[in-house]
C-alpha cells in the first residue's frame, strides 16, 4: 500500500464529525469556568482521540471490510492489504503511550474504546452485523462514553464524579445525537453491507425508516438540550446552527421518499457535513461564551 492509500483509509477528516463530543465536554469543564484550564493538556487529549484513536479504528474497520463501494467519506476506497492492519495497531499503541501522560483513567478509556472498535469489525465477533447492538454500541461509545472520559481527562476528575446527574445527562445527549445520525450515514451502503452479510441498523429500518429514525432521535436530543440548558438563550443557538442541515435533510427526505435511489453517497455526505459543521459551530460558540 502507498502512503496515500493508507492515509485515505485512516479517514482523518471523519474525526471532524465526532469533534462535537470533545468540544461539548470542553465547554462544560470546571477548569474552563474557573480559568484554570491547561490548554496543553487539552491539545494532547484532543490529538490522541481524533488523530490516533479514531483513525486507528477507521483503518482496522477498512482492513476487515475491504470495501469496494462507497464507505465513510471515501466514494471509491482503494484496495487494502496487511499494511493497514499494522498501521491501525501502531496508532492504537501510540495513543496508549501518549495517554499515560494524561492519566490511567484515560488509558483505560482508550483501551476499552480500541477493543470495542475491533469487536465491531473483526470477523470473529463483528458487532457490525447485529443492527441494534452495533447502533447502541456506536451511540454509547462514540457519544456518552467519550464525553465522560474527555471530561474526566480535562478536569482530572475522580471517576466517581462522572456518576453525578449533570455529566450523565450531557453524556446521554451525546448518545442521542449519535443514535440519530449514525444510521443516516449507512443509508447509501445497503448493497455493500448486504454483500458482506451485515444487517446494519439502516438496512433493518429500510431507507424511509432510517429517515424517520433520525427525526425521532434528533427531536429527543433537541428537547434534551433545551432541558439541559434550562431554556436559556444559549440553547437557541443550537437550532440556529442546525438550520442549514435541517433544511437540507427535509429536501433530501422528500426526494428519497419519491425515489429511494436518491439515498446516495454524496447526499449523505452533504447531510453529515452540514450536521457536523452546525454542531461544531454551536459548541465553539458555547465554549467562547463559557470562557468569557
Amino acid at each position: 500500500m502507498t502512503f496515500r492509500t493508507v492515509w485515505l483509509h485512516l479517514r482523518v477528516a471523519f474525526s471532524f464529525f465526532l469533534l462535537p463530543v470533545f468540544l461539548f465536554a470542553l465547554s462544560q469543564s470546571a477548569a474552563l469556568r474557573l480559568g484554570a484550564l491547561d490548554w496543553g493538556r487539552v491539545l494532547v487529549i484532543g490529538t490522541v482521540i481524533h488523530l490516533l484513536l479514531y483513525p486507528a479504528s477507521n483503518a482496522y474497520n477498512s482492513y476487515f471490510d475491504k470495501d469496494e463501494g462507497s464507505i465513510g467519506i471515501l466514494e471509491t476506497p482503494p484496495p487494502v492489504d496487511k499494511t493497514l492492519f499494522y498501521v491501525a495497531w501502531t496508532l492504537d499503541i501510540l495513543a496508549l503511550v501518549a495517554g499515560v501522560w494524561i492519566g490511567w483513567p484515560f488509558v483505560v478509556y482508550l483501551l476499552i474504546y480500541g477493543l470495542i472498535s475491533k469487536a465491531y469489525s473483526h470477523p470473529a465477533i463483528r458487532l457490525k452485523k447485529y443492527p441494534v447492538i452495533s447502533w447502541l454500541v456506536i451511540g454509547l461509545f462514540q457519544g456518552g462514553f467519550t464525553y465522560l472520559m474527555t471530561l474526566q481527562a480535562i478536569d482530572q476528575l475522580p471517576v466517581r464524579e462522572l456518576t453525578h446527574a449533570r455529566p450523565l445527562v450531557a453524556a446521554l445527549l451525546c448518545t442521542l445525537n449519535l443514535l440519530a445520525i449514525y444510521p443516516i450515514t449507512q443509508v447509501y451502503q445497503h448493497e455493500e453491507d448486504g454483500r458482506r452479510g451485515d444487517l446494519t441498523m439502516s438496512r433493518l429500518l429500510g431507507i424511509r425508516g432510517t429517515f424517520v429514525n433520525t427525526v425521532i432521535w434528533f427531536a429527543l436530543s433537541l428537547g434534551g438540550f433545551y432541558w439541559y440548558f434550562e431554556g436559556d438563550a444559549v440553547f437557541w443557538l443550537l437550532p440556529l446552527c442546525f438550520l442549514p442541515g435541517v433544511v437540507y435533510f427535509l429536501f433530501w427526505a422528500f426526494r428519497v421518499f419519491r425515489d429511494p435511489r436518491q439515498a446516495n453517497f454524496r447526499s449523505a455526505m452533504r447531510m453529515t457535513l452540514l450536521a457536523g459543521t452546525g454542531l461544531n459551530i454551536f459548541f465553539v460558540l458555547l465554549l467562547i461564551l463559557t470562557d468569557s
